[in-house]
């Protein structure tokens, strides 16, 4: 992608201070995007990220919000747009995964599962609407998750919330359309430095590998500049899905 597409546009990217949401950071700013780097306790990997962001010339910004909470989401997205002036393309990249037996799920690790992954791109997307519609339009990006198509009975909490993600993609894209285009992407396993390797996926997965934070940055890219796909989701899981 040529370097200048992103000149002069502003993203945010929730949870961006660690693995799949860094890597996304750091492709649109390499896209010559502003990037707005969100965090909720891992202050100092987003501030590493925001510096690095800086150091190849464009702005950047680590803020503290909790994005299931509507309270932190309006001061989160009023701070964007004092800094920044407006935004462009929201990446709504916050997750966590956990297994737990079915019969022992609790409805605090239930709650908190689909606020984190469901309820915060619920409360960011609303967020963004405004700054998006007063520029004349913008992207929604949002991360779903393979375990939203398959089923998998240890993650029952998990899997709904990914499968409720894809649904809300493709009602937002039909709200929101034609000035914001909204699609996602869905992971399969991604793994990084230092992590033991799943030897299970790679079995399975055609490709015989896992993925890497920066082929899942690079959907994201492409969705971030496409202009003629909404509602779609990319699935980015070396055909996983398939078996």
């Amino acid at each position: 992608m040529p370097s200048a597409t992103l000149n002069g546009r502003v993203a945010l990217v929730t949870g961006a201070g660690k693995r799949i949401g860094r890597s996304i950071a750091l492709a649109l700013a390499r896209g010559g995007a502003s990037v707005a780097i969100n965090y909720n306790r891992t202050a100092a990997g987003a501030e590493s990220t925001a510096a690095e962001i800086e150091a190849m010339g464009c702005r950047s910004a680590a803020l503290q919000a909790d994005v299931t909470q509507r309270g932190d989401v309006e001061r989160l997205f009023a701070s964007v747009d004092s800094r920044f002036g407006r935004l462009d393309i929201l990446v709504n990249n916050v997750g966590a995964f956990f297994p737990v037996p079915f019969e022992q799920l609790t409805d605090a690790q239930w709650d908190g599962i689909l606020a984190t992954n469901l309820k915060s791109q619920f409360l960011c997307s609303q967020a963004a609407v405004p700054l998006m519609k007063r520029i004349g339009g913008g992207r929604i990006i949002n991360l779903a998750s393979l375990g939203g198509l398959l089923a998998w009975p240890a993650y029952a909490h998990y899997c709904v919330s990914k499968a409720g993600s894809i649904m809300l993609t493709r009602c937002l894209a039909r709200a929101l359309a034609p000035e914001i285009l909204v699609n996602g992407v869905a992971p399969g396993t991604i793994q990084f430095e230092g992590e033991p390797p799943d030897e299970d996926y790679i079995r399975r997965v055609p490709l015989h590998r896992t993925g890497t934070g920066d082929e899942i940055a690079g959907a994201v890219l492409f969705l971030a500049t496409a202009e003629f796909i909404t509602g779609q989701i990319i699935v980015v899981d070396g055909g996983r899905a398939l078996v």
